[in-house]
């Protein structure tokens, strides 16, 4: 089992949206590096839902991959802000994933809190400038990140 760092904004997508779901496609990835970790996820890996773009940013649940390789329905539809009038259903270029909701953390994690933690070489999120909405987690940061979660 692999794990995974995910940001959403949590206006647009946030951990509540997903507890009342129970599962959501995560689409709308337009980089192409945070495609490509998309592309290598499996089932079974767990990801930290991570709340971007709000004050303050940091961690707030964990999700379950339950689908993978999937073409991302949104780079079709013309009047999505996802759209991309390169893409064809022939030769999709974005990919998405479906993930199920595991559970919410009773305190948000924040990235001032992670940046205490974590070097930038542990835990991508706390590299300044970093912008992706996907990153790897290794075991050893994962299994540190939830003991930090679950910690009173």
């Amino acid at each position: 089992m692999a794990y995974w760092l995910m940001k959403s904004e949590p206006d647009v997508y946030g951990i509540g949206h997903l507890q009342r779901e129970g599962t959501t496609l995560w689409d709308g990835i337009r980089n192409y590096q945070a495609r490509n970790f998309m592309r290598s996820m499996q089932i079974g890996d767990r990801a930290f839902f991570y709340h971007s773009n709000t004050k303050p940013p940091g961690i707030v649940g964990l999700m379950e991959v339950i689908e993978t390789n999937l073409t991302d329905p949104s780079q079709f539809d013309s009047s999505s802000k996802y759209f991309d009038p390169s893409a064809t259903p022939e030769r999709p270029r974005w990919d998405c994933a479906r993930l199920r909701y595991l559970r919410s953390f009773p305190n948000l994690l924040s990235l001032d809190a992670l940046r205490e933690s974590f070097s930038p070489e542990e835990l991508g999120v706390v590299r300044r400038g970093n912008r992706l909405s996907i990153l790897p987690v290794s075991a050893p940061c994962a299994e540190r990140l939830l003991a930090l979660l679950e910690a009173p």
